[in-house]
């Protein structure tokens, strides 16, 4: 098989981790669109002699098919797996036809205005009310979660909006599944609504003592010799965790009131230590994939509540590679930098997402910068943990605490703003790229094309005579760049 030369040098430079990988034919067109925990492994499995012999028609076809391939590392394989699928709903490569039906992840949804709340399992991410977690890569773990949740908690199963005795008349879920019952008062509405708020309370990750215990059970079962059962609590907090860790990445804590909102900023001064409650707070996020597109975010708080018209994002320019705590350095001085410039208001906290080396990249800038009043935190989210003081053990405040609700819904507000810029730079990238692979079209002729017609999508849409009125096109090359985004 005669494997094109930037294919073979991409191939021996893969990495030995999780992410995706995209292949592309002659004109650039992406084609097809895989995820592997191992992408050096995976990706050169396609091109080995004795795959070829042995695929089947489609395979051969798309192995002869690939001019060129790009790679996206992940974190995760979970993560590889969401971004796989996101690729695929968005360009629809030929050769994946598994995934035509346009199949969604699984997520948890729980409406709160209901009367008698419960979670639900569903695809879509509606523009409402309700609470959602997810998408999960795993539907096992995400029915499992669901089960564990209904029996710890006592929440109903049952479809009617609200149930009375004649469903409990029917209902077996009192016995089988462990509901408290409310439909015929074993526990009173506020009581069932309780149950509920603590169900999503855990599903935020905001319980890790409920899953120790489940651990700590099944080393005893292990211990006694009691292995089926050992193994099936195994097998229970390995699906808990993959939920309620998927959770905490990608799901905001509900929405406060403005009072609560001021309880929890004036809570969090006193939680600090600090002078006066830290009315504004501006927060801080890193988003890259090994380095590749990164980007970071500031969102703007006052009284505890976003004021997103005073959000700002930033490119990253001056770190190569995966440095969190340089580009957050970098982040930091030209944000404080441009503040000191223009005379602008300092904040009365800065919180930066992660651990103890982010929070000391910051507070160096500042000390650099001469800046003293500006107090550093960070928010790591592995156990929620709020580093604060040098050499100090780090803050673990109540769950229950206004004031820790405050700073996770700051921080995973920075986290949501860095990521979607980061997606949006990742996919105009790959959709700009088609061009790359056109004979003719240098870097001047690209930018000058995306300039005039601000998106490969509207230049595909354009006609070749629009094309040719270009300055540098003409007519000809119009022809090229019109086949090519046809195909």
């Amino acid at each position: 098989m005669d494997v094109p030369e930037k294919v073979k040098k991409k191939l021996r430079e893969l990495p030995d981790g999780p992410g995706c990988y995209i292949m592309r034919d002659r004109r650039g067109r992406i084609i097809y669109v895989g995820k592997a925990a191992s992408l050096r492994k995976r990706v050169q499995s396609y091109f080995r002699q004795a795959t070829l012999r042995g695929a089947d028609p489609k395979l051969r076809g798309l192995i002869r098919s690939v001019h060129d391939l790009e790679i996206l590392t992940a974190r995760t394989e979970a993560e590889a797996l969401l971004t796989e699928s996101r690729l695929i709903k968005d360009y629809k490569p030929r050769y994946n036809v598994d995934w035509r039906d346009d199949k969604r992840f699984l997520l948890l949804r729980g409406d709160s205005a209901a009367p008698l709340p419960q979670l639900k399992v569903c695809r879509i991410h509606r523009n409402d009310d309700a609470v959602y977690f997810g998408p999960f890569p795993s539907s096992a773990a995400t029915r499992a979660t669901l089960d564990f949740v209904e029996k710890r908690f006592g929440l109903r199963k049952c479809s009617p909006r609200i149930p009375n005795g004649e469903t409990y008349r029917h209902c077996l879920n009192d016995i089988v599944r462990y509901c408290s019952a409310p439909c015929i008062g074993k526990v009173s509405p506020e009581q069932y609504r309780e149950r509920f708020e603590e169900a999503l309370s855990f599903l935020r990750g905001e319980q890790p003592r409920l899953l120790e215990k489940i651990r700590e059970d099944m080393e005893a079962a292990a211990r006694a010799l009691d292995f089926e059962r050992a193994r099936a609590l195994r097998d229970t907090l390995l699906s808990l965790r993959a939920v309620v860790r998927q959770k905490a990445r990608v799901v905001t804590p509900p929405e406060i009131k403005r009072a609560e909102a001021q309880e929890g900023v004036r809570e969090l001064g006193k939680a600090l230590g600090l002078r006066n409650p830290p009315r504004t707070i501006e927060a801080y996020d890193i988003s890259n994939i090994s380095g590749t597109f990164a980007v970071a975010s500031m969102v703007y708080f006052v009284d505890g509540l976003p004021q997103r018209r005073r959000y700002r994002r930033f490119r990253i320019r001056t770190v190569a590679g995966s440095d969190d705590p340089a580009m957050m350095a970098e982040v930091i001085a030209r944000r404080f930098l441009r503040l000191q410039e223009e005379g602008g208001n300092m904040p009365d906290l800065a919180l930066v997402d992660g651990g103890i080396t982010q929070v000391r990249a910051a507070r160096g800038v500042l000390t650099r910068l001469g800046i003293s009043g500006v107090p550093v935190a960070g928010l790591a989210k592995r156990h929620e943990e709020l580093f604060w003081r040098e050499g100090r053990r780090p803050l673990r405040l109540p769950a229950s605490s206004r004031a820790l609700l405050v700073l996770q819904r700051v921080r995973d507000e920075a986290h949501r703003f860095a990521i979607t810029y980061h997606r949006h730079l990742r996919r105009r990238r790959i959709r700009e790229s088609v061009l790359d692979e056109i004979p003719g079209i240098g870097k001047k002729r690209k930018e000058l094309l995306l300039r005039h017609f601000g998106s490969v999508r509207r230049l595909a849409a354009a006609a070749p005579e629009a094309i040719a009125a270009v300055p540098g096109i003409g007519p000809q090359m119009a022809e090229l760049v019109a086949e090519a985004l046809r195909g």
